[in-house]
């Protein structure tokens, strides 16, 4: 195939691709994935979801092969004092034009029965399903490394359902 006709065929593809990443108006930024340790059965998934769009989306769900269940989860505090973590089956509002944090002892995307280990510096493949966005695939690094951040100095940490 000669230059031009390659050139073409590339300026073609673009131009009909560059529509559908027109379309989805979500950023994920600063993801990272981590376990408690070497033989923890559960671990978990942080970012910055940034909505640059007009109008809102909702993150819905979240899939991925590194285990059994993958679940959206926040933590509250109970009446005891004692913070728990929950599923949160509706997911969590993008407002347009805004970013909502998945954080620890916060917001976040919850592994639960690992089917792997989740190795330092190795990545997860996460599908994150939006009402509105659709599907998006993210290569989420694990790091292990990473401190947390400060706010989980609440007490002690139940997680078990509160349903």
């Amino acid at each position: 195939m000669s230059l031009t006709k390659t050139l073409g065929v590339a300026v073609a593809t673009l131009t009909f691709a560059l529509p559908a990443f027109a379309e989805s108006k979500i950023m994920i930024e600063d993801a990272y994935a981590r376990a408690a340790g070497a033989n923890a059965m559960a671990g978990a998934a942080f970012m910055q979801i940034m909505n640059m769009g007009d109008e809102g989306d909702r993150l819905i769900g979240a899939k991925s092969d590194i285990a059994k269940r993958v679940e959206l989860h926040t933590h509250i505090e109970n009446a005891e004092g004692v913070m728990q973590m929950v599923e949160v089956e509706e997911g969590f509002p993008v407002a347009a034009g805004s970013t909502h944090m998945l954080q620890r002892g916060g917001d976040h995307v919850m592994f639960m029965g690992l089917n792997d280990t989740l190795e330092h510096g190795s990545n997860v493949t996460v599908t994150l399903v939006f009402e509105k966005a659709g599907e998006m695939v993210v290569e989420i690094p694990v790091d292990l490394e990473r401190k947390p951040m400060h706010g989980m100095g609440h007490g002690a940490m139940d997680h078990g359902s509160n349903n």
